[in-house]
């Protein structure tokens, strides 16, 4: 079996922006809208997540560890918080075209207080429900919004959202830089708000620096984005 180096096609002593870089070059060939498949971009994810964690882990705690969660490996150092809702909690969300629309900016203290009083169209402000293990992209989509993504494995920022208010853990295994987890970001696809009462501005992809890692919108994508 291919160790986590050769999957991502990396030197062994490849430097952290190398096997990010590597991951999303991968991660963009295997994905299965690409012609690749689930299983291809699964390996692809885990060998980027052993890579990262400094660990190697055999395939088959990799396989039970992405049966039981969803997702990847998950660090085998100290537990961590979980990374999406163990019970239902409420997201008020806002779109960050809007922002621009009115004005208004991203660091606001009465962000949201705006939003509700300049009655919005529901998907560009409103609440939604996250059920127990849902990311924040799937309860979105599961209320019928079309949020944008593309990779769905935390290799680009196509679903990124900034959130506001409340926790929500970045998970394992995602392409952003410590930079921009400090200033909030999180993507979608992979996490949801861990706390009742969050809120989150989705649509970001477009922000200074978050740009940079896009990748070109799934056929999905292509076809609901308004």
């Amino acid at each position: 079996m291919p160790a986590p180096h050769e999957v991502l096609g990396v030197d062994p002593a490849a430097d952290e922006a190398e096997i990010r870089a590597a991951y999303r070059r991968r991660a963009k060939e295997v994905h299965p809208d690409q012609g690749g498949s689930a299983e291809q971009f699964q390996a692809v994810r885990d060998a980027y997540e052993q890579l990262l964690s400094g660990s190697a882990p055999d395939r088959t705690s990799a396989t039970e560890s992405a049966e039981t969660h969803g997702r990847g490996t998950q660090s085998p150092t100290a537990s961590r918080e979980p990374d999406r809702p163990e019970e239902t909690v409420t997201v008020e969300y806002l779109d960050y075209e809007v922002l621009d629309d009115h004005g208004w900016s991203l660091d606001a203290t009465d962000l949201f207080e705006r939003a509700r009083r300049a009655d919005l169209e529901p998907d560009a402000h409103g609440r939604l429900a996250v059920e127990p293990g849902e990311t924040l992209l799937e309860a979105a989509e599961h209320n019928g919004f079309a949020w944008p993504f593309a990779c769905r494995g935390g290799a680009c920022t196509n679903c990124a959202i900034a959130i506001v208010d409340g926790r929500m853990p970045p998970p394992v295994g995602h392409i952003l830089p410590e930079s921009m987890i400090e200033r909030g970001i999180r993507l979608s696809c992979l996490a949801a708000p861990i706390t009742d009462n969050a809120k989150v501005v989705y649509n970001v992809k477009h922000m200074p620096d978050v740009a940079e890692l896009l990748l070109p919108a799934s056929r999905f994508e292509q076809t609901h984005s308004k």
